[in-house]
């Protein structure tokens, strides 16, 4: 069933078109992405879907009955509600429906009237059907998988940051299930973790969704069906972000040959006419091809790419072999510890990815190794002729009032005005764009200018804090280019886990229990720690027993998998009662659900008043067994 469908859509503002031919369709079940650089309109297109904004041309149309459920990029959630009452509102019918059956229930004890008993039988089918029993369940898995476990549901939305906000706002639109779900940037402010979980449960949403996403990996892993928008024009691909590439290029390289050949059958063509036209033995001949020339559909030449960034980093000097070292390294603000017993080695030219749950100190780590913060315990040291560039994800180094010539050509102020002209021409700042102020820039600008500088350093020691973030697809690829070339060494921290398989050759683990190296990419990372969890369950199942002549710390830790294994078989026994307990609770008020309808007892009064009270307690049980079963699977 076709969903959405977008035909010939154009859209301009003022002189500027922005959209001049868009197809789009959206099919049940479909996962598809919008892709495109930065200000190409794909936002835009999202905003005229969901009526946002007007169209100029084309046509629109949806499926019958089709629910939409859309997130903007930026949303700001105002609520004076707590965290699960936001949550919770999404089932506001489901709330109603409650209320009136507890209404009901009170009304049937005194008067049994059959058209009231009627509305209970359906409205109690009604509310089972929408999974009356189920949603509290479903609201606590959201805000677990959304990074909300440690919160308190009386949380309120007021006290939460402009990313938890987006994160409520994406929980909202989960638990509603539209048919189709429109997501703009759904990856922004989530950790590793948290999209690692958002990437499941899109993979076995039952609707069709539409996302913009500049995470590779998260596109690679999700969807099936992208369509690209370049030059207000929009072209459909098959399969993930990476069967895209694929595609986009072998399509330009056909396009191409096809070019070139026709190029070369004009040119002889041409040729002959100039030899033969004048001669009269071969002039028929040569109006002929004439003809055949002017009859010749014209292939144009296939565009390529739009300008990318020309990113490049060199280095002033070669460091020594040992870049960085620490040795029981605590760090934090003031007296508070983020992060403890942290010690590690850096050689030159390693590219580390450093990766763990946001709040567990990454930035913080970043900072104390460029003196920014001072350890509170430990020691920290620098090798020989290691000079560090540092980016900083919220480029705080840049002022707000300059030019963009002059963020860049103050710090190197014996520079002649071409020569930084031309290192900001390739961040692509040409022309009037080099006299906008920095606080007029937009998130990728001024995430190219603060890389632009760092380039012109030529520091051999790269200290990067989310350098990815606000850049478009084609600058992230040239970012990755200009990294996989640079000569020196690379420390950073990114979310985008496609950037960390194409950069990192190591990758370091920052978690409450220090800080673990894992020698590869994203991808043997994540299967590294596959092993180890699937190691511990079995070691834990299949603890040996120990000598009395072990060593102590062996006996300890013998001690303490005992004690763990013991306690995960105590929860999964607790879960398999409940289960039990909640299956048999659930026919006992199904039971009496049913008797409340029998006119021996709606005909009694005091038999019926002594049903309900039964069918209260026993939904009260419910809801807490329920509520125990959630807590334990989490």
């Amino acid at each position: 069933m076709i969903l959405l469908q977008a035909s010939g859509i154009q859209k301009s503002f003022g002189t500027d078109s922005i959209l001049t031919n868009i197809n789009l369709e959206v099919q049940s079940g479909e996962r598809v992405a919008l892709v495109g650089r930065n200000g190409c309109g794909k936002s835009t297109l999202l905003k005229i879907i969901t009526g946002v904004e007007p169209y100029d041309a084309g046509e629109l149309s949806f499926g019958k009955d089709v629910s939409i459920g859309y997130l903007e990029q930026n949303s700001t959630l105002q609520s004076s509600r707590s965290i699960y009452q936001e949550l919770e509102s999404v089932f506001a019918e489901l709330l109603e429906k409650e209320k009136r059956l507890r209404v009901l229930e009170q009304e049937i004890a005194k008067d049994h009237s059959e058209k009231r008993l009627e509305e209970y039988d359906r409205l109690l089918e009604e509310f089972t059907r929408a999974g009356g029993y189920t949603y509290h369940a479903e609201i606590q898995s959201v805000m677990h998988g959304l990074g909300f476990q440690n919160y308190s549901p009386d949380t309120p939305i007021g006290s939460l940051s402009g990313g938890q906000k987006t994160r409520i706002s994406l929980g909202k639109l989960l638990l509603k299930k539209p048919d189709l779900l429109i997501l703009d940037e759904p990856t922004n402010h989530l950790d590793i973790e948290t999209l690692t979980w958002l990437e499941n449960y899109l993979r076995h949403y039952p609707g069709a969704i539409l996302v913009v996403s500049h995470d590779r990996y998260f596109l690679d892993k999700l969807v099936n069906k992208i369509y690209e928008i370049s030059r207000g024009v929009s072209h459909r691909y098959t399969g993930n972000y990476s069967a895209y590439l694929q595609q986009k290029a072998a399509d330009y390289e056909r396009q191409m040959k096809l070019y070139e050949k026709q190029q070369k059958e004009i040119k002889n063509l041409e040729d002959f006419i100039q030899r033969n036209i004048a001669r009269a033995s071969t002039t028929k001949r040569a109006q002929s091809r004439r003809k055949k020339l002017e009859k010749m559909t014209i292939i144009e030449r296939p565009k390529g790419d739009d300008k990318t960034a020309g990113i490049r980093f060199d280095i002033k000097k070669i460091s020594g072999n040992d870049v960085l070292s620490a040795q029981d390294l605590i760090i934090g603000y003031g007296d508070k510890a983020i992060a403890k017993r942290l010690s590690f080695r850096l050689y030159r030219e390693d590219s580390v990815a450093l990766v763990g749950p946001n709040g567990m100190g990454k930035t913080t780590l970043l900072k104390t190794i460029i003196g920014a913060l001072k350890p509170l315990e430990g020691s920290i040291r620098l090798g020989a002729n290691v000079s560090i560039g540092y980016f900083d994800q919220e480029q705080k180094g840049l002022t707000p009032n300059k030019t963009v010539l002059n963020e860049l050509w103050d710090d190197y102020p014996l520079m002649n005005e071409e020569d930084i002209r031309t290192a900001l021409g390739s961040f692509l700042f040409t022309g009037d764009d080099v006299l906008k102020t920095v606080a007029s820039l937009s998130g990728g600008e001024r995430a190219r200018l603060a890389l632009a500088k760092l380039m012109m350093r030529r520091d051999n020691f790269l200290i990067l804090d989310e350098p990815t973030n606000h850049l478009d697809l084609p600058s992230k690829e040239a970012l990755e280019a200009a990294l996989i070339d640079f000569p020196g060494t690379l420390l950073f921290v990114s979310h985008d886990r496609y950037f960390i398989n194409r950069i990192a050759t190591k990758v370091w683990e920052l978690s409450s229990n220090g800080l673990t190296e894992y020698l590869g990419d994203y991808d043997y990372y994540v299967e590294k720690k596959a092993e180890q969890e699937e190691l511990r369950k079995l070691q834990q199942e299949n603890a040996p027993t120990r000598s009395a002549k072990s060593a102590e710390p062996m006996q300890d830790s013998y001690e303490e998998t005992k004690r763990k294994k013991q306690e995960e078989r105590k929860r999964q026994r607790r879960i398999a009662e409940l289960e039990e307990e909640i299956s048999s609770l659930e026919t006992a008020v199904q039971a009496l659900e049913q008797q409340l309808l029998d006119p021996d007892v709606y005909m009694n009064h005091e038999k019926a008043t002594e049903v309900n009270d039964q069918l209260s307690a026993k939904k009260s049980q419910l809801e807490a067994l329920i509520d125990e079963w959630t807590e334990l699977q989490s």
